[in-house]
C-alpha cells in the first residue's frame, strides 16, 4: 500500500504566516520529480507550531493542489488522544490517502495507552493509518510487541521508523502480516532498511532532492542495487549534513539556498547556524545540483 519515496514536506512561511505560494510551487516539484507521495503537518513541515486552523487549512489545500497525482499521508498526531482523533476526522473529509500518527509525546505513556491512544485513533479513520514511532523526539518507543497487536487493526497499514534500530525494524517486519508496510523515517538508513524488507522511506532530503531519491529506491525494488548504491552514496553526505541541527532547520536552510522559500521557522525553531558546518553544508548541496543531482 505504501511504496517508495515519500516527502515529509515543508512548511513555508512568509511574516509569520504560511506562504501558499511557496508551497503550491513545492508540491508541483514533488509531482514532477515521481514521489510516492508527500506528508504535510509533520515534524519537517514544523506541526507543532501550526495553529489548530492552519493544520486543517494547510491538509486541505495540500489535497486540492496535488489533486490525486500522488498520496497525501496527512500529519494528525498529537499527544493529545481527542485532538489528534479530531485532526484525523477533518483529514479524511478532506480526501486524504492516509494518514500518519506519531507516539504521544510529552505523556510518556505505557506501551498499553500507545496500544489504545493508537487504537482510537484507527478506530475514526475512513482512510489507512502509518504509525510514526521516533523515540528521540517523543521519549518513548512503541515496541514490536506493541506494533504486532496494532497491526491487527484493519486501518493500520504502516509504520514510519525512526528509531534508528535496524534490529527492532527487522523484528516489526517479522512479527507483522506481509502486507504490512515499513518504511525509514531517515534518510541516511533507507538502503539498510531496504534490505531487511522496508518498502521506503520518508524523507526529508527528498524536499531538496526529490528525483534523486525517487531514483534511488526506484532502483533498488527493481533489483539494481549497484545503481541504487551509486546515488545513496552520492547522497550520504547531504543525509549527514540535513541534520547537523535539528530537523527542519538544515533543510529549510538549504532549501531557501534554492530559492524555494525564505529561510524563516517559528520559534522555538531558529535558522541555521552559520559556521563552517553550515557553508560545508552549502558546498555539499550546491555542487550536487551542479552534478544534476536534482
Amino acid at each position: 500500500m505504501f511504496q517508495g519515496v515519500y516527502t515529509a514536506v515543508i512548511t513555508p512561511f512568509r511574516q509569520g504566516k504560511i506562504d501558499y505560494d511557496s508551497y503550491f510551487k513545492i508540491l508541483e516539484n514533488q509531482i514532477r520529480s515521481g514521489v510516492a507521495g508527500v506528508v504535510p503537518c509533520g515534524t519537517t513541515g514544523e506541526s507543532p507550531t501550526l495553529s489548530y486552523e492552519e493544520h486543517k487549512e494547510l491538509i486541505q489545500k495540500t489535497v486540492q493542489v496535488v489533486a490525486s497525482k500522488i498520496q497525501v499521508i496527512a500529519g494528525t498526531g498529537s499527544n493529545s488522544t481527542k485532538e489528534a482523533i479530531e485532526l484525523t476526522e477533518s483529514a479524511c473529509a478532506d480526501g486524504v490517502d492516509g494518514i500518519l500518527t506519531v507516539n504521544p509525546y510529552y505523556n510518556k505513556p505505557t506501551q498499553e495507552g500507545m496500544f489504545q491512544h493508537f487504537t482510537a485513533i484507527a478506530n475514526v479513520s475512513s482512510k489507512p493509518v502509518m504509525l510514526y514511532n521516533i523515540p528521540g523526539r517523543t521519549n518513548v518507543n512503541l515496541l514490536p510487541e506493541t506494533v504486532s497487536r496494532l497491526a491487527a487493526h484493519p486501518k493500520i497499514a504502516a509504520i514510519k521508523e525512526a528509531t534508528g534500530d535496524l534490529g527492532q525494524m527487522a523484528k516489526v517486519i517479522s512479527q507483522c502480516p506481509s502486507d504490512f508496510d515499513l518504511l525509514s523515517g531517515d534518510d541516511n538508513l533507507t538502503l539498510p532498511v531496504l534490505s531487511i524488507g522496508g518498502k521506503g522511506v520518508v524523507s526529508v532530503v527528498s524536499n531538496l532532492f526529490p528525483r534523486a531519491c525517487v531514483d534511488m529506491v526506484s532502483l533498488y525494488l527493481r533489483g539494481d542495487l549497484e545503481a541504487s548504491k551509486k546515488i545513496y552514496y552520492k547522497l550520504l553526505p547531504v543525509f549527514v549534513n540535513a541534520f547537523i541541527e535539528t530537523n527542519p532547520i538544515p533543510i529549510k536552510a538549504a532549501m531557501s539556498w534554492f530559492g524555494y522559500c525564505t529561510n524563516e521557522l517559528r520559534l522555538p525553531m531558529t535558522s541555521l547556524s552559520e559556521g563552517q558546518a553550515s557553508e560545508s553544508f552549502k558546498k555539499i548541496v550546491f555542487q550536487l545540483k551542479e552534478e544534476g543531482i536534482v
